[in-house]
């Protein structure tokens, strides 16, 4: 008998703890520390957690889109009283954080919406060249966060020589946009990626890869002539240059191996004849190069094609009767040049 009353007893006792257990949690009205709103007020449920049926009750007016304020728990005490809000636990805090949502517009965003405006229009190119300066710094604008869509060009002037614009945004669906100063003014201006010189070089200084940065210039600077590094790398000045000048094909030329006075070799070749004599160069030039040279053997100026450092080779206007007197020359000259 005695064993069965335990039994019951510790029966009673499981199922007791087990109905404890599956009791749902407490709900007692409990602060919150930090809060974020997106209305333009502060409602009960927006402070409290399980606030219950008087979560809908609007109580402060919500901080300006994106701002940040501080509630004191005294005020929020206060506000809550005539709700019956009973046995609120504040957790011990003195002030509540309460923060509006916004979705921020930076500048970046306007320049770059101006941008897209302005390319395939008015002469432009893409919008990836389309450099636009505001004349007025523009400050983060806030709209509420569930205006999601796009800037719109609500009116939009230009004055092509200058590049001057006036363009006024729009933001359908935000209320708030409506208030806000969305009438832009400043330039446009399309730029091209050019070579640039990292250093000043001196005329006929061969440009190395050092010397060549890559940066974006006015596109009315350039011109149609903007140049990739590989393009400059490798020629000469053909003039003093400055650096940070954007570099063009006119200011570049091939680099001259040959100088004028410069004592050259002068290769003479018909089929079965190569023969090479002392010259002098009568002008300065480059591989590729006709130019002036004087046999000093025989003191007959010729025209070469200069091939390399130092070396002219006849060109084609040197007919066989040349070459043979060229030999025949040579064949006089004490210092006799090599024939094969």
């Amino acid at each position: 008998m005695i064993r069965t009353i335990i039994a019951l007893t510790l029966a009673v006792a499981v199922a007791g703890g087990a109905a404890a257990s599956s009791a749902p949690a407490p709900t007692t009205p409990r602060l919150k520390e930090l809060v974020t709103v997106r209305s333009e007020i502060v409602r009960i449920g927006d402070l409290v957690e399980h606030a219950g049926a008087t979560a809908d009750i609007a109580v402060f007016r919500a901080p300006d889109l994106g701002q940040t304020g501080t509630v004191a728990v005294s005020r929020i005490a206060e506000a809550l009283r005539p709700h019956r809000l009973s046995g609120l636990d504040t957790r011990g805090l003195t002030e509540v954080v309460v923060t509006r949502l916004s979705r921020a517009i930076a500048a970046q965003e306007v320049s770059e919406r101006i941008a897209r405006a302005f390319a395939g229009q008015f002469g432009f190119g893409d919008t990836k060249n389309l450099s636009v300066i505001l004349d007025r710094g523009v400050r983060a604008l806030h709209v509420e966060a569930s205006a999601t869509g796009e800037l719109a060009v609500a009116r939009m002037r230009l004055e092509p020589r200058s590049g001057r614009f006036d363009v006024t945004l729009e933001l359908p669906g935000s209320a708030a946009a409506r208030h806000l100063p969305l009438r832009f003014t400043g330039t446009v201006t399309e730029t091209v990626q050019t070579a640039t010189l990292a250093r000043s070089v001196r005329s006929g200084e061969i440009i190395r890869a050092s010397d060549i940065l890559m940066e974006r210039r006015r596109k009315a600077e350039v011109g149609g002539e903007a140049l990739g590094a590989e393009q400059a790398i490798g020629l000469a000045a053909k003039r003093p240059l400055r650096g940070g000048q954007a570099v063009r094909p006119a200011d570049l030329m091939k680099p001259q191996v040959v100088q004028r006075n410069e004592t050259v070799t002068i290769l003479y070749q018909v089929p079965g004849v190569t023969l090479t004599v002392r010259g002098k160069a009568l002008e300065a030039g480059s591989v590729g190069d006709i130019i002036g040279v004087l046999n000093v053997q025989s003191n007959r100026p010729i025209q070469g094609t200069v091939v390399g450092p130092g070396r002219v080779t006849m060109t084609a206007i040197a007919t066989a009767p040349r070459v043979a007197a060229a030999v025949a020359d040579a064949r006089n000259d004490p210092e006799r040049p090599r024939t094969q």
